[in-house]
């Protein structure tokens, strides 16, 4: 059997889509996995659910390291099914061991924009992102900017590391063939 034979039996089991809050993360997945045929799942919402409460309303009750051990854990127990693709939170590889757990359990990848072009796309909703309340113009974007240098140590240690601008389904189906 040819690899690309056994990878259309088998799929391609988890796949994590992480980076930077804007990149596109919950957008992009719903289009990867209507293109594949697997569910959807979105982590900040089944935080959201399971809390019964925002995300920005559970920062602002518990604070930023009780939620980074409830997002780590939501991470780690949820049931997943054998195939699906699930968009993080945009900090959740950058703690504890999660990037390893998603190396571990499935393909990784990261869409990746520049400062100016998240602080663009994020412009606009910032009142949902507790991290960004106060940030405006070129605050925003060098906030992005250190932001991201921070957390690109651990973006990149993602299996698939792509250009969140030219991004397609199609276009991420064929990486995650190689």
């Amino acid at each position: 059997m040819s690899v690309n034979k056994q990878l259309d039996s088998e799929g391609f089991g988890l796949i994590f889509l992480i980076g930077f809050m804007g990149c596109g993360k919950t957008t992009f997945g719903r289009k990867l996995a209507n293109r594949l045929g697997y569910p959807f799942m979105d982590l900040d919402h089944i935080l959201e659910v399971q809390e019964g409460m925002t995300i920005a309303q559970y920062f602002s009750k518990f604070g930023e390291d009780a939620f980074r051990k409830l997002e780590s854990e939501v991470l780690k127990h949820t049931s997943y099914p054998e195939h699906a693709v699930v968009s993080t939170g945009g900090g959740l590889p950058c703690f504890f061991d999660n990037m390893q757990w998603m190396n571990a359990h499935g393909k990784t990848v990261y869409i990746k924009l520049s400062p100016k072009t998240l602080a663009d796309r994020l412009e606009k909703e910032k009142e949902e992102r507790p991290v960004l309340k106060g940030q405006h113009g070129d605050a925003l974007v060098d906030f992005i900017t250190d932001k991201l240098a921070e957390r690109e140590k651990f973006y990149n240690q993602a299996a698939i590391v792509t250009d969140g601008l030219s991004l397609t389904a199609e276009r991420v189906e064929g990486l995650l063939k190689v």
